[in-house]
Formats: structure tokens, sequence, C-alpha cells
């Protein structure tokens, strides 16, 4: 088995407590409310959302997948830490073990209010296979998109998750 791990971060404007509530605690129902179009729902399997939950994404029939799994690893409400792993589903494809991701959301270093998200991924390959970076780029691209859409929808309802 290969790991291939790939960083990257962005800014934003918005506080990292209330990016951290948005994307990753009420990520299962604000998520499909804003995202419609791909994302049918999100369902807690098992576990209360924490830390050992089991949770499944749903994806619309427009969508090149039809669903993944992930456990949620680690879930520190404190230090704004989440880390989860992609345990199943159609975009692990037949080269892909489980993808383990972990994202933290730091204040803002700059003098400026908002805050760093810091996003890594490990990609675990089954048989050696070494994974490209063009062949993930459309999962960094869409995970991007997301985190805009939040953030987008934050900063309209700046009384959200305040």
């Amino acid at each position: 088995m290969g790991v291939t791990r790939i960083a990257q971060e962005f800014s934003s404007p918005i506080a990292p407590g209330r990016l951290f509530k948005a994307l990753i605690l009420d990520s299962n129902n604000l998520i499909p409310k804003l995202l419609p179009q791909p994302i049918k729902s999100v369902d807690i399997l098992q576990g209360d959302g924490g830390a050992g939950s089991i949770e499944q994404v749903n994806f619309t029939e427009s969508s090149h997948f039809k669903y993944v799994k992930h456990q949620i690893n680690e879930l520190d409400k404190e230090n704004l830490v989440c880390k989860y792993t992609m345990i199943e589903g159609d975009a692990l494809g037949d080269k892909l073990e489980s993808i383990v991701y972990e994202i933290k959301f730091e204040a803002s270093d700059n003098g400026i209010a908002g805050c760093v998200c810091k996003m890594t991924s490990e990609y675990h390959t089954l048989g050696g296979y070494d994974v490209k970076e063009e062949e993930i780029k459309g999962g960094k691209e869409s995970a991007m998109g997301i985190y805009k859409v939040v953030e987008a929808h934050l900063l309209d309802n700046p009384h959200l998750y305040a």
C-alpha cells in the first residue's frame, strides 16, 4: 500500500469557529441545502456525529458518484480540528483503499479577521499504485467549491453560527 500526501490551505474572512461549525459540525444539514444539485443528503449512519461516527454522503443522479462513507476519526471542537477517513464509495475506484482528511481552522495571523484553513489529504492506494496530481485535481476543486459556497452563505448571513 502506498500513501500520497497532499496539503493545501486557503484564507477566509470568516472567523475560524464559525467556519468550523458550518463546515464540520453542521455539514450534514447545511451542505445539502446549499448544494442540492450534486448532494442529495448527508446521513449519520452510526454514532452521534462525533469521533467514531460513520456518515454517508449521497449524491444526486447528476453526479459521477452514488455515495461515499466517512468515518470520523477525531473531532476536536476546542482546537477546531477534524480528521476523517473516506472508507467506502465509488469515488475510491479500484486503486484507492481509503483517503484520510485532516482539516484545521486557525485564526489569521495577518492582523485581519478571519482564518486560515489547512487541509491534508492522504491517499492510501492498493497494490503500490502512485496517485498523480491530475487524478485528484477534480476532488480538490470540488472541496474548494464547497468551502466557497459555505463562505459566501456565512458572509450573507453574519448571524449564523455566531
